[in-house]
C-alpha cells in the first residue's frame, strides 16, 4: 500500500492458493461481550494475550456499530455516540477491509456476534456467517449439556465449523 507516492508500507498478503488459506480467525461473542469461541487458522503474528485480544475485538465492534448508527443519514433520532444499540436497530456494517485482512461481521437477533477475519480478497461472507450461526444453534444452543453464556465446548460444532471455514474460498 502506498500513501501519496511514498514507499511500500505493508504489502498485501499473498493471494490464497489452496483451500483453507483464506480464514485467519473466528470469534463468537455473546451480547455481554463474553468470548464464547475463538479459533485461529492462519495467524502468524500473535501480539496480545487472548483476553486482551477478545476485549479489543469486542470494543472495536461496539465502536463501529455505534459509529455506523450515528452516521446513518436515514435516521432522525441518532442518540448519543457510544450508547448501546439493540441487535437489528439502526444502521449496521457487514465487513471492512484493510490491505492485510478483511473482517466480516454478523449479529443475530439474540445478540450473538460472529466475526470472521480472512484474506482481504475474500468475497462477501454474509451467507457463510449465517451458516455458522445456524451450526451454532443446531450444535450448541440445542445441546442440553450447554449452559448459555459458557464457552463453547462441543466437539461436533468445532469439527463442523473447522471443516466449513477451511473450505471457504
Amino acid at each position: 500500500m502506498q500513501f501519496f507516492g511514498g514507499s511500500e508500507i505493508s504489502p498485501s498478503p499473498p493471494v490464497p492458493t489452496a483451500s483453507g488459506n483464506n480464514a485467519y480467525v473466528l470469534y463468537i461473542f455473546n451480547r455481554n461481550g463474553v468470548c464464547l469461541l475463538y479459533r485461529e487458522w492462519n495467524r502468524p503474528l500473535k501480539t496480545l494475550n487472548s483476553q486482551q485480544d477478545h476485549k479489543l475485538m469486542f470494543g472495536l465492534l461496539f465502536s463501529l456499530k455505534s459509529l455506523t448508527a450515528k452516521m446513518d443519514p436515514t435516521c432522525v433520532d441518532k442518540g448519543n455516540l457510544g450508547v448501546p444499540q439493540l441487535p437489528g436497530q439502526g444502521c449496521s456494517f457487514h465487513s471492512f477491509r484493510t490491505n492485510t485482512y478483511k473482517l466480516s461481521f454478523m449479529e443475530s437477533p439474540s445478540g450473538i456476534k460472529i466475526i470472521l477475519v480472512t484474506h482481504p480478497r475474500t468475497g462477501d461472507l454474509r451467507e457463510s456467517l449465517k451458516y455458522i450461526y445456524n451450526l451454532y444453534v443446531e450444535y450448541v444452543v440445542k445441546n442440553p449439556l450447554y449452559s448459555p453464556g459458557a464457552p463453547i465446548r462441543c466437539d461436533l460444532f468445532d469439527t463442523t465449523v473447522d471443516q466449513y471455514v477451511r473450505g471457504l474460498g
